[in-house]
């Protein structure tokens, strides 16, 4: 995001702008358009019935209520004759006040009131139906339709009172739109097919900063007004807001934003690669389009890892802990800025098209800024991931498509898994694998990314410039069992994994350490003096922890050994590593471990961790414990988190009352990522590294 500055007419940017950097850029058909979808099942929108131009939010947040007030202005063109409504996604949390409408250049001097009505349409939003009057809407000309509402109660909308925050003084409030909630922030065409430039204006009490998803910004300190202002199109998941106490420490061109205890933490974390990260990525993917690349962290009870908002990322601030898992979701979210938010899925059924492009696009740049062998360590951990939530859910569950047709209802983020991550990816390194050599395929990609620019694809369209690129694979590509549509339409594990041999070296005396440990009685000591895990990466450590998890429970015995010899280091590395031996502890019933589970789960109050020790415990020998620590800690947990817990901890029934403890003093700095999960059901929740 751009410089925030005292006076409200002010916006700049400091990063090199793009090529279209500074005039509006429009998605709409054109000469090569991506292929639309007919429907997006997640919407009950008519978006296709009209062309969003713009759109204008004016907001004022009031944090006594935890209410946001204030209008949407939609700059709207019909594009089909006979259109008699404008059908918006909402929420019922959404309050809608009035509606009415202008027609620009027509010499209209009031706007005229509207009729509207609020059906019911999923349990994650419903229908705004506004009746638009024959004579105002004529195909190709302008209409404006302002909405005046407030947000209660909503799925996007996250207000954290000062307790849940990291400082513990002020309150915060952030959206988090993906992948179907910002219809309960403002009404919408809440489909990634379409997309568009906006502006936001957001009038906040004293002492508070505002941050959006936006290329430029400017804030007038008498007024407290923020303005915001995103000149490259984007689909309604990717307008974002957080404000709070929030301060900024420039790292190059770049913003680090967080609470004043964590800021020097972040900025120490990062450094300098932010920069040096874009430069790789800008060197195989081409330019980088969105101007501002910043960073805002955040508290503990923001529900995913990071989330790719253009210009800026959120990051949980748990993550700080682990600095190679910082690493890998930082990067991750600087793929999404040319995959995903560049080129977007059209439809919610193809998410692996913006999150296996991206970790596709991740390892790349990993390759290349920290060599071949780290980049195959971190994926050998993610695919032994993807083939664990294989084996608990099994090969014919349909959620393990590329392509999953959604049945109505059904809320797209509830399939948010490995497979759009780790099975995209191994579906794009077929693809590059197809193209004969790597740097032919980031070419590839750069064209990709040149054609499609700020406009959403289907699969088909990705494909075919694929095949137009390489012609002579087409009659290559229908041979038994690595046709596309198998890939995209069959169940099951990935076709094709890449060769991650050059990663031996690390990963090999991992394994080599885990066949030692994997019997029934502990291994010989002086076998063990060859592994110094003290120098291992977290990436080795959690390598070796997660396939001990695979083969739990272990014996006393050796239980006993490795917590001798290994639980003190495990203790004072990161929480990456801590949650999963004590979940390795917890399997095994292995009761000295009980301290530091308390421990933890007093210090850890954000869902990746919590939720897995949890799951644990009420499933062992320690349900007691987990009741116990939860009724200790609950003032500190996110609602929503509480909720979750409660299920865990009291299934099909109310949790019993019992006296709030008083609250702890705050920490300097948290921490996060999933590990692994005891059933189905938490093998897809437990997944949401990254959005």
């Amino acid at each position: 995001m751009a410089e925030l500055r005292q006076t409200p007419t002010s916006l700049c940017c400091c990063r090199k702008s793009s090529p279209t950097s500074g005039t509006r850029v429009l998605a709409g058909p054109g000469p090569g358009s991506p292929q639309r979808p007919l429907v997006d099942v997640a919407s009950a929108s008519n978006f296709r019935s009209f062309q969003l131009r713009h759109f204008h939010l004016d907001l004022r947040l009031n944090f006594a209520v935890k209410e946001m007030s204030g209008w949407l202005v939609l700059d709207l063109v019909p594009v089909q004759l006979g259109v008699c409504s404008l059908v918006l996604d909402s929420h019922p949390s959404l309050l809608i006040h009035s509606i009415d409408y202008k027609v620009p250049g027509t010499g209209q001097d009031e706007p005229v009131s509207l009729t509207y009505r609020v059906d019911p349409f999923t349990d994650f939003g419903s229908s705004l139906n506004i009746s638009l009057p024959a004579g105002a809407v004529k195909l190709g000309r302008l209409i404006q339709i302002t909405i005046r509402y407030t947000t209660t109660d909503g799925p996007a909308i996250w207000w954290l009172d000062s307790e849940l925050t990291c400082g513990r003084t002020r309150p915060l409030v952030f959206t988090q739109g993906h992948s179907v909630c910002n219809r309960s922030f403002f009404p919408c065409f809440d489909t990634p097919s379409v997309k568009s430039t906006y502006t936001a204006t957001v009038r906040v009490p004293d002492g508070v900063t505002v941050l959006m998803s936006a290329s430029q910004s400017s804030f007038s300190k008498a007024d407290r007004v923020f303005q915001f202002c995103m000149e490259f199109p984007v689909p309604s998941y990717l307008v974002a807001l957080v404000a709070g106490e929030l301060q900024h420490v420039d790292v190059g061109p770049s913003r680090v934003w967080a609470e004043p205890c964590l800021l020097s933490c972040a900025v120490k974390k990062l450094g300098g690669s932010v920069e040096r990260w874009l430069a790789v990525a800008e060197s195989l993917f081409g330019p980088y389009l969105w101007g501002r690349c910043d960073i805002v962290f955040l508290p503990p009870s923001f529900p995913i890892v990071a989330m790719e908002n253009p210009c800026l990322t959120f990051i949980i601030a748990s993550i700080l802990e682990s600095s190679d898992f910082l690493l890998i979701d930082v990067i991750h979210e600087i793929a999404h800025a040319w995959f995903g938010n560049a080129v977007t899925n059209a439809t919610w059924e193809e998410m692996w098209l913006s999150e296996g492009l991206a970790t596709y696009a991740q390892r790349r740049i990993t390759t290349e800024a920290y060599g071949e062998a780290f980049t195959c360590l971190e994926t050998v951990v993610r695919l032994d991931a993807l083939h664990r939530q294989l084996r608990l859910l099994g090969d014919n569950n349909p959620v393990s498509k590329l392509q999953v047709k959604f049945d109505h209802g059904v809320n797209p983020s509830s399939l948010m898994n490995l497979f759009t991550y780790e099975k995209g990816f191994c579906f794009v390194s077929y693809l590059s694998e197809l193209s004969g050599d790597v740097q032919r395929f980031d070419a590839f990609l750069r064209d990709y990314i040149l054609q499609f620019q700020f406009r959403s694809v289907v699969a088909q369209d990705l494909l075919d410039l694929f095949l137009h690129s390489f012609p002579e694979l087409s009659p290559d590509c229908q041979r038994e069992g690595v046709e596309f549509e198998r890939w995209l339409s069959g169940c099951g594990p990935p076709p094709y994994e890449p060769n991650l041999s050059a990663g031996t070296a690390l990963i090999g005396p991992v394994q080599d350490l885990c066949d030692l440990w994997t019997t029934s009685e502990p291994p010989d000591p002086a076998r063990l003096d060859t592994f110094d895990l003290s120098s291992w990466s977290t990436f080795q450590i959690v390598l070796f922890l997660d396939r001990l998890l695979d083969a739990s429970p272990l014996t006393p015995s050796v239980m006993a050994a490795l917590s001798s010899q290994y639980a003190a280091l495990f203790a004072r590395l990161n929480a990456e590593v801590e949650v999963r031996w004590l979940q390795v502890a917890l399997r095994s019933s292995f009761h000295p471990e009980e301290p530091r589970v308390r421990s933890f789960l007093q210090k850890h109050t954000s869902r990746m961790y919590t939720v897995p020790l949890y799951e644990d415990l009420a499933a062992g020998t320690m349900k007691g414990v987990a009741v116990e620590i939860f009724y200790q800690t609950q003032h500190r947990l996110h609602p929503n988190l509480r909720r979750t817990l409660q299920q865990i901890l009291f299934p099909g029934g109310t949790a019993p009352a019992l006296p709030v403890v008083p609250p702890s003093p705050p920490c300097s700095a948290p921490p996060q990522q999933p590990p692994a999960a005891t059933s189905p059901a938490s093998a897809l929740r437990n997944v949401n590294v990254s959005a």
